[in-house]
């Protein structure tokens, strides 16, 4: 059985870089150093037009997943303008102050989307009981659960990735994402056999300007997505 390989990417060229080196999926979202929020209407348009399916972010702001009934209305609105741009699906999160999925903004988000396809974010990656949410995530009908196992990456959460995909028993999909390469992605797949997962293959692109960082309007090293490193990704799941 083939692995299907999720790139997600925060501005135009990387997704033209996910589609040319071969991906099967997108994870649209804009500031992906933050984690990822929710797309531009622009770059949605775009993203429609991609030849495979392109899930946008639906996230209002940076920080945690507790989010107020201000922005779970600003999140029913962004699910709209997703479905109006023609894009597959959404990809939700909520939580609880507790960590524990927030199930009834979770339950009226979902419903919004129907008709879309859905991911659980790694807002899932906060829940102090990973099984019992796992049932949670099943009962409001996700597709699937973007996870890291709880930890900062997924080759470090191995562990309570394999107790998750067992669980499901097929019933909902377990990816990966988190920190997976190219040199990690084949000892990942051989420990946990996922039907999917996912990354930015992503390095380290031209650095803003200086006045930008200066005035503020730009910190870090941006970094995008790149064909060839998609390319060698996919290369080094067919070995696994």
């Amino acid at each position: 059985m083939s692995v299907l390989l999720e790139i997600c990417v925060a501005d135009a060229a990387s997704l033209e870089a996910a589609i040319a080196g071969g991906a099967d999926r997108i994870e649209l979202c804009s500031a992906l150093e933050l984690g990822g929020l929710t797309p531009s209407p622009g770059l949605m348009r775009l993203a429609a037009e991609a030849p495979i399916p392109v899930y946008a972010m639906v996230r209002p702001r940076a920080g945690d997943f507790v989010f107020s009934a201000r922005e779970g209305e600003l999140m029913l609105a962004d699910i709209e303008a997703v479905g109006a741009a023609g894009l597959a699906g959404v990809v939700l999160g909520a939580s609880r102050p507790d960590g524990r999925l927030d199930e009834a903004l979770l339950s009226r988000l979902h419903g919004h989307a129907q008709g879309l396809g859905s991911t659980l974010h790694r807002a899932f990656d906060l829940v102090p009981e990973p099984l019992e949410a796992l049932e949670t995530a099943i009962a409001l009908g996700f597709e699937r659960i973007l996870t890291s196992g709880g930890a900062l990456t997924a080759p470090a959460g191995l562990e309570v990735l394999l107790r998750l995909h067992q669980a499901a028993r097929g019933r909902i999909g377990i990816m990966p994402g988190s920190g997976l390469t190219a040199a990690n992605i084949a000892a990942v797949l051989a420990a946990l056999p996922v039907a999917q997962v996912h990354s930015s293959c992503s390095a380290t692109g031209e650095p803003w300007h200086p006045d930008a960082i200066r005035l503020g309007f730009a910190s870090g090293v941006p970094r995008r997505t790149e064909a060839a490193i998609v390319r060698a990704f996919r290369q080094a799941m067919a070995q696994a």
